[in-house]
């Protein structure tokens, strides 16, 4: 017989033998045993957590003659029959690759026949959510009103695709992750039946990796006993085996971050890549690794809390006394991002080390968390008597806004922002040019509506925006659009409607822009600008742009 993997070979058989879902378990038990049995079922959670597991428990529980306690007997015909997949009143749908509406319809129509065997007939659509749209609604009348001897039994991991209609005829029982230790206890239980023998470390680091699967645990215990065959599984070979990395580079590689020393962070990655790693674990165990320090600096119990050796303990308690929680606030979210980036990429080395440079040097990341840390460099270096000058390279230039003359009013300003220089000519030229995706950004839908149907003549004067009116020739959308900018407070809601065109245009050129209406006699039709044409500052030569009608 061929070999069966550890997830097959161990998958529940009853209700008891469920990990880490006792209130779906317990609460399905006494459904079964007191006769109060649903007509749909929703089971939705991550992969590996028993959803489908459960749902085959269930077809045999509500089909079993011989219950104890409300499990199946996995003895009698009917649950060998489930047990052995040859049962024709349980059947299992993968929506998945059987997501059209004639499987659905094949459905409907075995519906209508009572079951062979048994009391229920058992519908398991796993995937539910890869069902099409003509699918959940062909299935939508049979699932609300469903013969008395039939059952659906829906699996999701992505709940919110499934239709409200769907969701509202249905028992929903949401599958937690399960936990690290109920995982660890359970791996431990399958090495002594397979007479595996494995240290506990090695146990409980394969536990944290399987992310709340159970699946994934038997599976990665699965591939490290079949690579070290016949011997111990140590940590050390755990961490061969599944391309991860010990603790002590973690430690270095954040005391390199500390001192921000960029070729010491990718003389690590060097390393890490080196030796086969894999980049995915290396950098989700890293994050892992700051999120220890920031347990640790939250408080002293929380020691007992982190899963680590007393070895590592230390050197996690020191290096918590080395950083701020600002600093690894923001490592975390650095490396967090970087997590979710890697699943995109194909070049994962290139955007590890741009996010450990980003670590080193707080000059990069231009928020305000940034900001401080460089003040607090500034203010370090001048008590020391360094002298510091004010060079792009340190984030201080004049691309930033920041010198050692003024930064003694950047903590005072950090919540204001910096008044913007006002507008010159050629920034009202691009303004003109680009009028309809600045009204388009306009957030409020009847200001952006009044100025997208209104066609202006536009010029500028000293520096400002200025919309010229010829009360003859305009058009009522012209006339409606000047009367919102004239009159403040004229709009429905009561906002200040050239105050609202000011922010936006000096949100999309960073500039302060100033709009002035005048009314001018034979201003004639408005026509698109030329960009090639010479710019002048004159209202005599006008630029006019046109709107196109919406």
């Amino acid at each position: 017989m061929s070999y069966v993997a550890l997830y097959r070979k161990f998958r529940p058989t009853e209700f008891s033998e469920v990990k880490g879902q006792d209130h779906i378990v317990t609460t399905l038990r006494n459904q079964i045993k007191t006769g109060r049995i649903g007509h749909a079922y929703l089971f939705t959670g991550t992969r590996g957590t028993g959803k489908t597991t459960v749902a085959k428990i269930m077809a045999k529980a509500v089909n079993c003659d011989n219950l104890t306690d409300g499990n199946p007997c996995n003895e009698c015909d009917v649950c060998r029959n489930i047990n052995s997949g040859s049962s024709v009143n349980v059947r299992e749908l993968d929506a998945a690759s059987n997501n059209g509406v004639d499987s659905i319809r094949q459905i409907i129509e075995e519906v209508a026949y009572p079951p062979t065997e048994g009391r229920y007939k058992v519908y398991i659509i796993d995937e539910v959510h890869m069902l099409s749209t003509g699918a959940f609604n062909a299935l939508l009348k049979t699932l609300e009103e469903p013969p008395e001897y039939v059952i659906f039994i829906l699996a999701t991991t992505e709940v919110s695709k499934i239709p409200i209609t769907i969701l509202s005829r249905c028992q929903r029982y949401d599958f937690h992750r399960i936990t690290i230790d109920t995982i660890a206890m359970r791996l431990r239980e399958l090495c002594v039946k397979e007479d595996i023998k494995a240290e506990d470390k090695a146990i409980n680091y394969i536990a944290k990796v399987a992310d709340g699967s159970m699946r994934d645990a038997l599976s990665l215990l699965d591939q490290c006993v079949a690579f070290y065959l016949g011997e111990e599984l140590t940590f050390d070979n755990v961490l061969k085996c599944l391309g991860a990395v010990d603790t002590e580079i973690f430690s270095r590689l954040l005391r390199y971050v500390i001192d921000k020393n960029v070729a010491g962070c990718l003389d690590v990655v060097d390393e890490v890549l080196r030796d086969g790693k894999e980049v995915g674990q290396f950098v989700n165990d890293f994050t892992w690794y700051l999120r220890n320090i920031v347990l640790i600096r939250s408080s002293a119990e929380m020691a007992d809390v982190i899963d680590v050796s007393s070895e590592n303990l230390k050197l996690l308690q020191e290096e918590a006394k080395l950083i701020s929680d600002e600093a690894l606030i923001r490592d975390i979210h650095i490396m967090s991002e970087l997590g979710s980036e890697l699943r995109r990429v194909n070049n994962k080395r290139v955007l590890v080390e741009i996010a450990l440079i980003k670590l080193c040097k707080s000059a990069i990341e231009p928020d305000v968390s940034g900001i401080e840390e460089r003040l607090e460099e500034l203010e370090e270096k001048i008590e020391n008597g360094v002298v510091v000058s004010a060079d792009a390279s340190s984030g201080f230039g004049t691309g930033s806004g920041l010198t050692p003359n003024n930064m003694g009013n950047v903590s005072a300003g950090m919540n204001s922002p910096a008044e913007k220089p006002p507008a010159l000519p050629e920034d009202i030229r691009n303004v003109v040019e680009n009028w309809k995706s600045i009204v388009d950004s306009i957030e409020a839908n009847a200001i952006r509506t009044a100025f997208l149907r209104a066609k202006l003549n536009i010029t500028e004067e000293n520096g400002n925006l200025v919309i010229l009116l010829d009360e003859i020739r305009s058009g009522k959308d012209e006339k409606y659009a000047i009367k919102l900018l004239n009159d403040s407070n004229t709009d429905s809601t009561g906002v200040d409607v050239k105050k609202v065109l000011e922010s936006t245009i000096e949100k999309k050129i960073g500039k302060r822009v100033t709009i002035i209406v005048k009314e001018q006699r034979g201003a004639g039709s408005p026509y698109v600008l030329d960009p090639r044409k010479d710019f002048k500052s004159n209202v005599t030569e006008q630029m006019n742009f046109e709107m196109d009608e919406e």
